[in-house]
């Protein structure tokens, strides 16, 4: 299995574009697969730069509704309009961020996804987990033992009755069956990832080959002490699992190097344009 960073927030060794934003080729015995298609149709242009032919694609996977995650998929459908494009059927919601203005008071930043993108002929709308074929299932978090991530409290879902939080229902998480080993690659884990491999250990009754995750741990201010213990737990349950762990975009490089003192070569970070063989 080859899996190329398509784009993501830090750059690589082959020096593409670096951009807040995630998307993942996957080459497969069967598929020419991308998860997620990063913030915009920078995307693109790092595919053709590291030689990936886009056309050749038969499957998009969005993880969630997230402008971060789905800012290229117009650019992709125009010159791939056969490629199915699954996601849930509430990734097309409301979703904001909320944050302070200058004067301090409370703002709100719309963060979901193009309307456009839903109403593409070629989108699959599913709810819950779903199984693609033999080599792909979609999975989706119904039960959380752990603690979601702290950073997911500024993200808000708009309705009638006003800004409530997100309770990540648009989240699906990929898994790959190839050779006897599974690969399980999530966009941000807002549902936390924990409970992500949780919910795979349940379905599977074993632990993934390997995983490809954003954590959703990044803050742009100084950790809090108890945020910092949050990120070590996390750690510490992630080096009891038997996973090869590869991680990204919103982990945050602070936050990974917290991980990487407690997991050691168990956890590596992928950049922008790099390459993974499995």
């Amino acid at each position: 299995m080859r899996i190329i960073s398509l784009i993501e927030n830090t750059e690589g060794e082959k020096k593409v574009t670096a951009a807040h934003g995630l998307s993942f080729y996957v080459e497969t015995k069967a598929h020419r697969l991308v998860s997620d298609l990063g913030p915009s149709g920078e995307t693109l242009d790092n595919a053709g730069k590291l030689g990936v032919d886009l056309k050749s694609v038969d499957i998009v996977v969005l993880s969630h509704g997230h402008y971060d995650h789905s800012g290229g998929i117009m650019s992709f459908a125009r010159i791939n309009p056969g490629a199915a494009i699954y996601m849930q059927e509430s990734a097309d919601g409301e979703y904001y961020a909320s944050g302070l203005g200058e004067d301090g008071e409370v703002i709100y930043r719309y963060i979901g996804i193009d309307k456009d993108i839903a109403n593409l002929p070629q989108v699959r709308k599913i709810n819950g987990n779903f199984r693609i074929d033999d080599e792909l299932e979609l999975i989706t978090v119904k039960e959380f033992a752990h603690r979601i991530p702290f950073t997911n409290k500024r993200i808000l879902k708009k309705t009638q009755a006003g800004y409530i939080p997100d309770n990540f229902a648009h989240e699906h998480f990929l898994v790959i069956h190839e050779g006897g080993r599974d690969v399980l690659i999530s966009g941000c884990a807002h549902s936390g990832v924990l409970n992500v491999m949780d919910t795979y250990k349940d379905l599977f009754g074993k632990d993934p080959y390997a995983l490809i995750s954003g954590f959703h741990l990044m803050k742009k201010s100084e950790y809090k002490e108890e945020e910092v213990l949050e990120i070590q737990e996390t750690a510490r349950k992630l080096a009891g699992c038997d996973t090869k762990i590869y991680t990204c975009h919103c982990t945050g490089e602070k936050a990974y190097d917290i991980m990487k003192d407690i997991m050691g070569q168990q956890l590596d970070y992928i950049h922008s344009g790099d390459e993974i063989q499995i």
